[in-house]
């Protein structure tokens, strides 16, 4: 692929923002398909918040009408956050909650209980052994630890106690080729590689990890010629995976091992030119999860088709929202 290729997609903001816009409007919620994604409401805020606060226009969303609906979804029995209204708590959408505050500049609005009881809810769901659940119904993964040490750090709730069992758990995680599942002897997978790599990164403790033979295991997800990532081996490239496996790369310092003009241009031909969003493979269905992750993939590599703002490797916010929250450890490197 040739630099003139990439210059001829160009990055179709107004489409995307639009796109966005358009998820929560009156029409899209006559459709069947809104409430069955009930269950990923407030994570979906969260991608498209991301996305809009890259594309520097969160204006395009009522700041007051999304802190009022992250409020809304406040599970009073649990001390968390459900993705909709009268859903139970969960991490997964109580991170998204957290993180959309602190991309509105509003987690001065959780009152001192509620703040009390969110602390406890998150210290509440780490088991013996380092990991975290999910919820109350106990199911375990490498995300909810990521998840819940972000939550943490952003709430400035932190402790040693917490994290050396977690790091403990990271890294029983960690398998021969120097990549990491979601459980201790679970296949790796890159996005389990970098809910892994942020919790490390997030408590200081990346000199665990083999950088070389992981930022290897990373950089040979790059399927040529199509210049997307995939997630495993033998697997076909997706969208989101530049994402998961480029800040992964971003945070060991290795950026620079992968092709960031054939990346490029495998996310620039995944939009929709004429309606906006992002799919998973060019002419695909687009979604907003995809959407979210082609654009903060498209702020790594610091593309030139569009002014983006930086994004946080670790924390997968804004770097003017990470850089005022001061939770990263010193030795944080791009």
């Amino acid at each position: 692929m040739t630099s003139v290729e990439t210059k001829e997609l160009k990055f179709v903001k107004e489409k995307h923002v639009k796109y966005i816009q358009d998820l929560d409007s009156e029409s899209t919620k006559q459709t069947f398909e809104y409430w069955l994604s009930e269950h990923l409401r407030m994570n979906g805020l969260y991608w498209g918040v991301t996305a809009l606060g890259i594309m520097n226009s969160l204006d395009a969303l009522s700041r007051d009408g999304v802190v009022q609906f992250v409020l809304s979804c406040w599970d009073a029995k649990q001390g968390g956050f459900g993705a909709y209204p009268k859903h139970d708590a969960h991490i997964l959408s109580t991170l998204s909650a957290i993180q959309i505050l602190a991309v509105y500049d509003s987690l001065e609005i959780l009152n001192e209980q509620k703040r009390g009881q969110l602390i406890e809810f998150i210290r509440g769901l780490q088991l013996d052994n380092g990991c975290f659940q999910g919820d109350s119904f106990g199911e375990t993964d490498t995300r909810f630890v990521y998840t819940a040490i972000q939550a943490l750090a952003i709430l400035g709730e932190l402790t040693q106690e917490v994290i050396d069992p977690a790091v403990n758990f990271i890294m029983k995680c960690e398998n021969f080729d120097g990549a990491f599942g979601m459980l201790p002897g679970a296949e790796s997978h890159a996005a389990q590689v970098f809910t892994c790599l942020g919790t490390l990164a997030i408590t200081n403790s990346l000199h665990l990890v083999n950088d070389v033979k992981l930022g290897n295991w990373l950089s040979e997800r790059q399927v040529l010629p199509s210049g997307g990532f995939n997630g495993r081996p033998e697997k076909l490239p997706d969208v989101c995976y530049s994402w998961w496996v480029l800040s992964s790369l971003s945070i060991l310092g290795k950026k620079h091992w992968i092709d960031a003009d054939k990346l490029e241009h495998y996310i620039l031909a995944c939009q929709d030119l004429e309606k906006g969003g992002i799919s998973d493979r060019e002419d695909n269905q687009t979604d907003v999860f995809h959407t979210c992750f082609g654009i903060t993939g498209l702020s790594l590599i610091e593309s030139k088709t569009f002014p983006f703002s930086k994004i946080d490797p670790i924390y997968c916010l804004p770097t003017t929202v990470s850089e005022k929250l001061k939770k990263w450890p010193a030795d944080y490197q791009t």
